[in-house]
């Protein structure tokens, strides 16, 4: 996964020049971080066909907020990139519109529920999906913090895959924040629908994912 150029707010020349020298000194596969948000440098349409004969330049995390933007790149590029959304809170949106897949956060504590509402969403069970998303929405959201690690890490401890140990400058939550987040956190467990447990409907999820 390849960010823009960091701490300089580059312009589009300098920042196609930058990936486009990346992309030429490796082989490996690269995946475009497209997050202005956060990075302040948007990469446009246009400046990903100027990355066109850069065939190691494969795929695009879209963390732009924008879900246009996967109808955009589909348009005009069809199957060259591969998009992956790259907000949690956008997931079903971006693969309802035709994105290739999801680089999720909150997979890191729910892996089952992230796996079950891909699966939902390919195999077209809409009503099974919404419901799934609506209850998952308030985990979600906790991937749009700029403290994400320390709740995702909390999150996973309390589902027994992880810890909540993060690394210096980040601390672990303490206090009232903490008290929040956790009580957020076992309070969507508690509501979590029976039928999302369902045996027979996790190995069809697994089953249609290992397919993609």
């Amino acid at each position: 996964m390849l960010l823009p150029p960091m701490r300089y707010k580059a312009d589009d020349r300098e920042t196609v020049q930058f990936f486009r020298e990346v992309a030429r000194s490796v082989d490996l596969p690269i995946m475009i971080y497209n997050n202005p948000v956060d990075y302040r440098i948007m990469v446009t349409p246009d400046m990903f066909d100027q990355l066109m004969d850069c065939e190691n330049i494969q795929a695009v995390k879209d963390s732009t907020r924008d879900v246009t933007n996967v109808t955009r790149m589909i348009n005009r590029f069809g199957d060259r990139y591969r998009i992956l959304c790259g907000v949690d809170t956008l997931a079903m949106e971006s693969l309802l519109m035709g994105a290739s897949g999801w680089v999720g956060g909150l997979v890191n504590a729910f892996p089952q529920e992230t796996l079950l509402l891909y699966h939902l969403i390919l195999s077209a069970q809409r009503e099974k999906a919404l419901e799934l998303h609506r209850w998952f929405l308030p985990l979600l959201e906790l991937d749009l913090s700029p403290k994400l690690v320390q709740y995702i890490k909390l999150a996973a401890s309390v589902t027994g895959i992880g810890a909540a140990y993060v690394r210096a400058p980040r601390l672990p939550l303490v206090g009232e924040e903490k008290a929040q987040i956790l009580a957020l956190i076992q309070n969507a467990i508690a509501a979590e629908p029976a039928w999302m447990r369902d045996r027979q409907i996790l190995h069809e999820a697994a089953a249609i994912t290992s397919e993609k």
